[in-house]
């Protein structure tokens, strides 16, 4: 067999074992990646269609059925099982209902609400500040890390097993045999092999867990949530970036209402079901309640947000021009700029501490690997 036939053998079973699957897991990869990104295009093509229908006068639910016609896999399956449940005789509310996954839940909600309101054009502004996109830092960040899990963590937990399964225990019998004695620090590490070996698998399962929630979107998140018992609901009211979105969604949903008339106890039941939090709808049950009382609204509103700068904003929103919207605008800003920040900050904190975390365990197990060779040929000077 001449060189160059044993070139092209090597050449065929390095694309079949490396480049094929390589390919593979990037498409795959890529695919998983961009579920929550096409999810987000989808509800933003749906906020166009609806509002450029409603700008020409036409009715909305014929409009959407004339869209479904066109069978382009780009809008996904779920636009076409909501077109099917209008094309039954519901209206769109109630397709949106049957059909919860077509868009995000914060969304659906203000659709009902616009729909309760008699105007979906004044909540469409509200809508597509939920879809707002968080910058590219975040994305990409976000992005590298899932990357990092879905392709490096199986294999670091397979090569630590693989080490201090077949190779400790044979460095450990050389050493044993030549009677050398070995470093406490490599002691120590052999000591908690089983501890380092379980501390991986659990860290990969927990980045496995974050990387599904990030896939899976709000769609599998809502699986995990009880009424009576809103788990879900306090965890994201908890942390930082997720609470200023939820205060964002309820502060433009209840601007857009009081621009339309909306009473201001209904206005704020309607603000607090668009954000499809349950912390959020007892908190505007409290502020409906102080409303009852008599309280003012700029007054009430501390029972949504105790740090007193919505109070602030919205006093001063009362006395400008132009309604509440434009006038909260820069609240709204402020909100966005902050938790992106937070979210940035979080992402990239977490992603640093897994890199340094891991480099700790690598460099723990080279160094005893180390101190037995250098135990080794000490003993092996002396003999």
């Amino acid at each position: 067999m001449t060189d160059f036939a044993i070139f092209l053998i090597g050449l065929f079973w390095y694309a079949v074992f490396i480049l094929l699957p390589g390919g593979a897991i990037s498409v795959l990869m890529h695919f998983l990646l961009s579920l929550p990104m096409r999810r987000r295009d989808r509800a933003l093509f749906f906020l166009d269609l609806v509002e450029t229908v409603l700008q020409r006068g036409q009715p909305l639910e014929p409009a959407i059925l004339a869209a479904a016609e066109n069978h382009d896999r780009a809008i996904g399956v779920r636009f076409y099982l909501m077109a099917a449940h209008l094309e039954s005789g519901l209206r769109l509310g109630e397709a949106l209902e049957k059909e919860p996954r077509f868009l995000p839940p914060q969304v659906n909600a203000m659709f009902r609400a616009g729909e309760k309101l008699g105007d979906l054009k004044k909540v469409l502004p509200a809508c597509r500040e939920v879809l707002r996109i968080a910058p590219d830092t975040v994305r990409s960040t976000t992005h590298y890390m899932v990357a990092i899990l879905l392709v490096f963590a199986p294999i670091a937990v397979f090569m630590i097993f693989l080490i201090m399964t077949f190779v400790v225990p044979k460095f450990k019998e050389v050493a044993a045999g030549m009677g050398v004695e070995l470093w406490p620090l490599t002691q120590f590490v052999f000591a908690i092999t089983p501890q380092i070996t379980v501390f991986e698998i659990l860290l990969f399962l927990s980045l496995i867990c974050v990387a599904v929630i990030y896939i899976g979107g709000p769609g599998l998140v809502r699986w995990f949530q009880f009424r009576s018992v809103p788990v879900v609901d306090w965890l994201t009211w908890r942390i930082p970036w997720k609470q200023k979105q939820l205060q964002r969604t309820f502060s433009a949903m209840l601007a857009v209402l009081l621009d339309g008339g909306v009473p201001e106890a209904e206005a704020v039941r309607l603000a607090g079901d668009s954000t499809a939090n349950e912390i959020c709808r007892r908190r505007a049950q409290q502020v409906i309640a102080a409303l009852a009382r008599g309280v003012k609204l700029d007054d009430a509103i501390r029972a949504f947000d105790h740090t007193g700068e919505f109070h602030w904003r919205l006093t001063n929103a009362t006395h400008a021009h132009g309604g509440f919207l434009n006038a909260l605008r820069g609240w709204h800003e402020a909100l966005d700029a902050k938790a992106f920040q937070q979210e940035e900050a979080a992402t990239h904190a977490l992603t640093s501490g897994l890199v340094i975390l891991n480099g700790l365990v690598v460099a723990l197990i080279a160094t005893a690997m180390f101190g037995i060779l250098i135990a080794v040929l000490n003993g092996m000077l002396r003999q």
